[in-house]
């Protein structure tokens, strides 16, 4: 009976590892994304970015949208053809622009 006892100890205390091991792995799931691209339209309210590989994906700003890099600190400082990496949350629908980090230009 006791060699039992502490096999289910050993059990019970293996699998608690192994779930907070695992916590940090599930929660990045629902974390921050990344999309980089040049802006192909922006005004106050939605932004479109074409990652020129054939995807165009528009986000939307939020309160506490944060910009830097380049020179550019708000929203409205971005203009068409900049280019950008967008972080935001796969779960947001629409997707939402949680921080905007202006990219030196590129060549096409």
């Amino acid at each position: 009976m006791r060699s039992f006892s502490r096999r289910a100890a050993i059990t019970i205390l293996m699998l608690a590892a192994a779930a907070v091991l695992m916590a940090p792995s599930l929660a990045s799931a629902q974390g921050m994304r990344e999309f980089t691209g040049r802006i192909d339209r922006v005004n106050k309210k939605k932004m479109i970015v074409d990652n020129r590989m054939g995807d165009k994906v528009s986000f939307v700003p939020t309160e506490t949208t944060e910009v830097s890099g380049e020179g550019k600190e708000k929203w409205k400082d971005l203009k068409q053809k900049d280019w950008v990496t967008v972080s935001w949350k796969m779960i947001d629908k629409p997707r939402k622009a949680y921080k905007i980090e202006v990219l030196p230009p590129r060549e096409d």
